[in-house]
């Protein structure tokens, strides 16, 4: 029978064993939302670096160089880490390349599963679907804040396990403690975020629109799947 577990922190990764999972990699707050928008608006492939350097490196081959460090645009990059710079034109056909604090680490310590897709509150749905009509138990991988749990990602966690819950058994109480916080905070998910470490720090960088946009259920119905370490749809 298939199982669902929780991974709090890209740290504890070394506890799973992955080779037959399907991983959700989740970073609410922005990277994997940025990701989905922009494939929803029709970017070609989406690169994940951990490395800010061979990221930056890219350009030279034509990619948009794209992403944040704590939170701000690295300097030079043509994107930064809001969806909203992912929705107009000069995304659509383009190449990708993305780098940022905590979501491409996470992709990065995902690779030895059998395969990786890319979750958010804004293809909610889409991946719940994927995820029952998949043949692999599942790990939901929370890229956190350096190390450290946070809470908008574990409630991405929570949403898809309450989803699930009929069809997929938990594999242990990681799960069952993210459905727990997702049914508290459900109903008003801004509210129950507005004193979160992340919440806080976008807002010390005046970033407001993203928070509520990040949180909105089923705004695209994309699931990028990375293949030989590129994302597509």
């Amino acid at each position: 029978m298939k199982t669902i577990d929780v991974c709090v922190s890209p740290e504890l990764m070394h506890l799973y064993d992955v080779q037959d999972k399907t991983i959700v990699v989740v970073d609410i707050f922005r990277a994997t939302s940025c990701m989905v928008t922009a494939f929803a608006h029709g970017a070609e492939s989406i690169t994940p670096f951990s490395n800010l350097d061979i990221c930056r490196e890219m350009k030279t081959k034509g990619y948009i160089t794209s992403g944040e460090r704590n939170g701000e645009k690295v300097a030079g990059f043509e994107k930064g880490n809001s969806p909203f710079e992912y929705m107009d034109d000069t995304i659509m056909g383009q190449k990708i390349a993305f780098t940022t604090t905590n979501g491409t680490l996470a992709i990065e310590k995902a690779k030895g599963a059998k395969e990786v897709i890319i979750g958010s509150f804004l293809n909610l749905t889409s991946i719940v679907k994927y995820l029952l009509l998949g043949e692999n138990s599942v790990l939901i991988v929370c890229a956190g804040w350096k190390g450290k749990v946070n809470l908008e990602d574990t409630l991405f966690a929570g949403a898809v396990v309450e989803k699930l819950k009929n069809y997929i058994e938990p594999d242990c109480d990681a799960p069952l403690i993210s459905q727990q916080l997702y049914t508290v905070a459900k109903d008003d998910m801004v509210k129950y975020l507005s004193t979160s470490s992340h919440v806080k720090r976008l807002n010390r960088l005046n970033i407001y629109k993203d928070i509520e946009f990040c949180l909105t259920p089923d705004q695209y119905k994309v699931v990028p799947r990375l293949i030989r370490g590129i994302l597509k749809v």
